[in-house]
């Protein structure tokens, strides 16, 4: 049934359940059903969590040197982060969901708003999307649906924690008692907008579950806590304030960092790092089409070395002309590092961040270029990016950012890319 615009507002929420794990669990089914972790670059800390990990008790962040020299740690598998992966996975998600609502808000890579407005069979509708994906995908999710995006994100709560909802929930159709009673049994810290401070400040005023920040007095939290707050109570109430947001803004900011696999210690291969990650930014920059007048490189050492000697630096260039052009903004960028490395030090970690960021389509015409010029070096950032697309990022970079990178992030448990690399296929034997 189409949306008409006299019906009331309705969203759904639907959410990948442990998304990184599923998505490993997916590729190698014996995952399923043991206690997994993800881990985070340079196979740092834990990063995400198999419903079994968690029910062990491990806990985000833990670092992974400490997690797996417990008991505890000998009944878990753990495996580095394979970004690329999931990604892919993410936008098969996105685009099942894009043909089956009338209009969806991509939230993150594993969460997307859809646009239930007009839907008389919305929890029918649920239920297929739930289907589909997992028989298109290999991937569980679970979908909350109600008047508003706050109480959506609720409903996806509850239908993840009960099984007796089948993976999909509507708050709407429950009576109002039973609305009263579902949410004073949920603590008030789950509710989309309210950290670990806030939770604690909202305790202290003796408001501990949901159904006491819905019902709590809106101007005295305002006078508290400001504007959000209280649209987060209206939004509990029922009184939509979010609208669904289709076309995600343009970032201000694009920081391309990694943390090194090991320490460096040259200025050569500090420059074909810093010139990759100006690549990857140049990149994401020209995918929102904008420009960027600003361009920063920082370096530092391991603050968490105290026994080794500490250095950690930023500098800046402004460009005279707006610019999308991987080459000038990768040759800005080692212009830079010269200014700011320093010998005798082991580097960690480098950066660089674009800012001063505006559309492309307002960028101002210069008079120290000729046009050809520029059509020649558009032609140029295009093909970059079409055959690293289609062959994998970094299929074709600058010869200064090297061939191997052997200072690229620890991956010791990485699986492979299986649906981005012809030669990591999956293949039936």
């Amino acid at each position: 049934m189409a949306s008409a615009a006299s019906d009331p507002p309705r969203f759904g929420l639907v959410d990948v359940n442990n998304f990184y794990a599923s998505c490993e669990a997916v590729f190698q089914p014996k995952l399923w059903g043991r206690a997994l972790v993800v881990l985070s670059n340079n196979d740092g800390c834990v990063i995400a969590r198999s419903a079994e990990a968690k029910a062990l008790g491990i806990k985000m962040g833990e670092p992974w040197h400490l997690l797996k020299a417990k008991p505890i740690g000998k009944d878990l598998l753990a495996l580095s982060s394979n970004y690329t992966l999931y990604a892919d996975m993410s936008h098969r998600v996105m685009q099942i969901l894009g043909a089956m609502a009338p209009a969806i808000e991509v939230y993150s890579i594993d969460e997307c708003f859809v646009d239930l407005q007009g839907i008389e069979a919305a929890h029918p509708l649920g239920h297929d999307m739930r289907s589909r994906i997992r028989q298109w995908t290999g991937l569980p999710v679970c979908v909350g649906i109600a008047s508003t995006k706050t109480r959506a994100k609720l409903a996806n709560h509850i239908a993840k924690k009960r099984p007796k909802y089948s993976g999909v929930f509507d708050l709407e159709t429950l009576h109002p008692n039973e609305q009263d009673q579902l949410l004073d049994e949920l603590p008030v810290n789950q509710v989309w907008g309210i950290g670990r401070a806030m939770t604690g400040h909202l305790n202290g005023m003796g408001i501990n579950t949901v159904k006491a920040l819905r019902d709590a007095p809106p101007k005295r939290l305002r006078e508290a806590f400001g504007v959000v707050i209280e649209r987060i109570v209206a939004e509990l109430n029922g009184a939509s304030c979010l609208s669904l947001e289709m076309i995600a803004p343009d970032k201000k900011q694009i920081i391309a960092s990694r943390s090194f696999g090991y320490y460096i210690q040259t200025q050569a291969e500090l420059s074909q790092a810093v010139l990759a990650y100006a690549a990857r930014a140049t990149e994401k920059l020209r995918l929102q089409h904008s420009t960027a007048s600003t361009l920063s490189v920082w370096v530092e050492t391991n603050p968490f070395r105290p026994d080794k000697p500490q250095y950690c630096r930023t500098a800046s260039i402004h460009f005279h002309d707006a610019t999308d052009d991987t080459q000038l903004i990768g040759n800005a960028a080692i212009a830079v590092l010269k200014r700011i490395y320093r010998e005798g030090y082991e580097f960690k970690k480098a950066g660089v961040m674009l800012s001063a960021i505006a559309p492309k389509a307002q960028r101002q015409a210069t008079l120290f270029e000729s046009a050809e010029h520029l059509a020649k070096r558009e032609r140029l950032n295009q093909a970059l990016d079409r055959i690293n697309r289609r062959f994998g990022r970094g299929s074709l970079a600058s010869a200064g950012a090297g061939l191997e990178k052997p200072w690229s992030m620890k991956r010791e448990q990485l699986t492979p890319a299986y649906t981005t690399r012809w030669d990591e296929l999956m293949v039936a034997r």
